[in-house]
C-alpha cells in the first residue's frame, strides 16, 4: 500500500515539475523571440552570454544557448546530483528545438517596453523552470560551485560575472544597448524571484517579553498561528545579570506584520521582537491559515 502512494506522489510530483518547465520554456522563447532578439537587446549569465555573441558572430541562437550551457549541466551533475542535471539537460534542449521549430511574433519596438516585458518573460521562463527542478541559464550553477570552491557568496559571483558581461556590451554594441539590457536583467531577475518565492513572503518573528504567556495566548488565539518556545538565559548590564525567560518563535506573512505589532505593543510594549526574512514555509499553520483567509 505504501509503494502504490509513494508511485502516485512520484508520479504527481513528475507532472508537475514538466508543467513547470515546460512553462518555462515557452515563456523564455517568447521573451527571446518576441522582444530580446529582434531589438538587440541582451539579458545577464549564460543567456545574456549566448545573446552577445549571437549578435556579435550571427550564429543561431539556439546553438549557443545549447553549447555555452554544457559545462554547466556538468558542474550540475557534480554539485548538485543526476536528476537535476538531466532535467536541466532537458529543459535546455527544449528551449534550444522551441526557437527553432516555433516562431513568435515580434510584440513592440518600444526599447523601454522590450526591456521591462522582455527580462519579464525570460525570468519567469527561468523560475518557472526552477521550479520543476531545473534551470534554463547556467549561472546559478556556475555560482554555487564557485562558493564551494572559494569560499565566496554566490550573490557576488553572479554580480561580478553580470559586470563583466554588460561592459562587454557596451564595448561591442553600444553603451545605450548595455543600459537597457541592465534594465532588462533588473526585470529578469526580479521576476524570477517572484515567480520562485512566490507572493506570501513569509517572516519569522522571535519575541522575548516578560509577559511571554500573555503574548503565547494571543499569538494563538488571535492570530491563530502556530508558534514554538524555546527556554532561554539572558544576561546583561555591567553585572551580566542573568534571568529566566521563554522565546516564542512564530511564522507569519507580510500582511500581518502590522497586526502583530500592534498586539504585542497592548500587552508589552517593551518587548523585544526580532523579524526576518523567509523564503517559503512548508507544513504548520502558515499557508493552510493564508489559503482560508
Amino acid at each position: 500500500m505504501l509503494a502504490v502512494q509513494g508511485s502516485k506522489g512520484d508520479s504527481k510530483r513528475l507532472l508537475k515539475d514538466t508543467f513547470f518547465i515546460l512553462m518555462g520554456i515557452f515563456a523564455a522563447a517568447f521573451g527571446l523571440e518576441s522582444f530580446l532578439l529582434p531589438n538587440v537587446f541582451i539579458d545577464g549569465g549564460v543567456t545574456g552570454i549566448s545573446l552577445l555573441v549571437s549578435e556579435v558572430t550571427a550564429a543561431p541562437l539556439w546553438i549557443l544557448i545549447v553549447l555555452i550551457n554544457l559545462p554547466f549541466i556538468f558542474m550540475g551533475y557534480k554539485v548538485i546530483g543526476k536528476q537535476f542535471a538531466l532535467k536541466t539537460a532537458i529543459a535546455i534542449l527544449g528551449l534550444a528545438l522551441t526557437l527553432v521549430l516555433i516562431q513568435f511574433p515580434e510584440v513592440t519596438q518600444d526599447k523601454l517596453l522590450v526591456a521591462v516585458f522582455g527580462g519579464f518573460f525570460l525570468g519567469a521562463g527561468i523560475g518557472l523552470s526552477i521550479r520543476g527542478g531545473s534551470v534554463l541559464d547556467g549561472t546559478e550553477v556556475l555560482a554555487i560551485f564557485l562558493s564551494r570552491k572559494w569560499g565566496v557568496k554566490i550573490g557576488d559571483i553572479i554580480i561580478l560575472v553580470n559586470v563583466i558581461i554588460f561592459l562587454a556590451a557596451a564595448y561591442l554594441l553600444s553603451i545605450e544597448s548595455a543600459l537597457y539590457s541592465m534594465l532588462t536583467y533588473l526585470a529578469a531577475s526580479k521576476t524570477l524571484d517572484f515567480v520562485v518565492e512566490g507572493i506570501e513572503e513569509y517572516t519569522g518573528v522571535t519575541i522575548i517579553s516578560k509577559k511571554s504567556e500573555e503574548i503565547r495566548k494571543m499569538i494563538v488565539e488571535k492570530m491563530g498561528r502556530g508558534l514554538t518556545i524555546y527556554e532561554a538565559k539572558g544576561g546583561y548590564g555591567s553585572q551580566g545579570e542573568q534571568n529566566e525567560y521563554n522565546v516564542i518563535y512564530t511564522v507569519i506573512t507580510r500582511l500581518e506584520i502590522r497586526k502583530l505589532h500592534s498586539e504585542i505593543d497592548k500587552i508589552d510594549n517593551s518587548a523585544f521582537v526580532v523579524m526576518s526574512s523567509i523564503n517559503d514555509t512548508r507544513g504548520g499553520m502558515v499557508k493552510k491559515r493564508f489559503l482560508d483567509s
